[in-house]
């Protein structure tokens, strides 16, 4: 990769944190409208457990020292396949994505490597505004396989919570008692394995990966069907900045779906958001999902504000 004189690529430190999310701000705001990610996002990508970013990531300054790129290779499990996201200010480094791109799937290939893999499928994802990172990888041997979609609702006109549905309950997760805990990952993980790109985790490794900002407990749910677990909803507060209470996860039994569990839990949540103060509630959906989840969603309020693309492709390990 060729720079401009001064400019400098350089693998990137703690220290560097600030500097990394001056340039995520700038990115997200051309992407989304607004920024999405917060010091303690950086931290995590740059102390995760399978990222090293003495070679996993790359940031790029100009003569004063001011970021303008940072590349990575993200991996939260250390199995299946590997994200690649190269943010950069859209003003001031977009030449800079391409090449960056090259240097991550070049790593990449030697992760396959190290992993003892012939290869590894590598994803990165495409906003709206982004119709040139879309051509870049597109050029770059990529194709989009699927869309997700962002909806939203406010909660400034919420209806007061409806009974659920004859045998129907909802209840908080007991997060002090692991054994509640368990039976909530048992749900997750049975309802997600008819999903398209569903990996499984075991019990710990799941428990591991959950973030720390994500852990308010009293906006995750267990649903119930006569007395049977049937379905649970995982909250987090990565909207904050938005004012707006998330929804990551929304999981129900095969066997107890369209029975109206999944819209009892999306508003007991919605219910809990608002009498914290929010100002709406979101979540975002694969469309490729079998489960139709969008027209559920719509039926609780929430309509689509943006999509997301995902891009793929495999790169061959080194030496293969």
């Amino acid at each position: 990769m060729t720079l401009p004189a001064g400019w400098t690529a350089r693998r990137p430190t703690l220290d560097d944190v600030p500097a990394i999310l001056a340039v995520v701000h700038v990115a997200d705001t051309f992407a989304i409208g607004h920024p999405d990610f917060d010091a303690e996002d950086v931290k995590a990508v740059l102390t995760a457990p399978f990222f090293d970013p003495a070679r996993d990531s790359w940031l790029v300054t100009d003569p004063d020292g001011v970021a303008v790129a940072w590349a990575l290779v993200d991996n939260p499990s250390g199995t299946g396949r590997e994200f690649v996201d190269v943010l950069v200010d859209p003003d001031r480094g977009a030449d800079l994505r391409a090449p960056l791109l090259a240097r991550q799937l070049d790593r990449v290939a030697e992760r396959a490597a190290e992993r003892g893999l012939p290869a590894l499928t590598v994803r990165c994802g495409v906003y709206a505004p982004e119709t040139r990172w879309a051509a870049e990888l597109a050029e770059a041997g990529f194709a989009r396989v699927k869309r997700y979609v962002r909806m939203s609702r406010s909660l400034a006109d919420l209806p007061a919570e409806p009974a659920p549905p004859p045998g129907v309950t909802v209840r908080p997760l007991r997060a002090d008692d692991e054994a509640d805990l368990r039976l909530f990952h048992r749900i997750f993980d049975t309802a997600f394995r008819d999903t398209p790109d569903y990996e499984p985790l075991g019990f710990e490794a799941w428990r591991d990966l959950i973030p720390s900002s994500g852990k308010v407990w009293d906006e995750w749910f267990v649903a119930e069907v006569d007395g049977e677990p049937a379905g649970v909803l995982q909250s987090s507060d990565q909207a904050l900045e938005q004012d707006s209470g998330w929804v990551r996860t929304l999981s129900v039994l095969p066997a107890y779906r369209r029975r109206g569990v999944g819209a009892a839990l999306l508003r007991r949540a919605f219910a809990t958001y608002a009498a914290k103060g929010r100002a709406a509630a979101g979540l975002g959906v694969d469309l490729a999902n079998p489960t139709a989840p969008v027209t559920l969603y719509r039926s609780v309020g929430l309509s689509e504000v943006r999509w997301t693309d995902m891009y793929e492709r495999t790169v061959a390990a080194t030496g293969v």
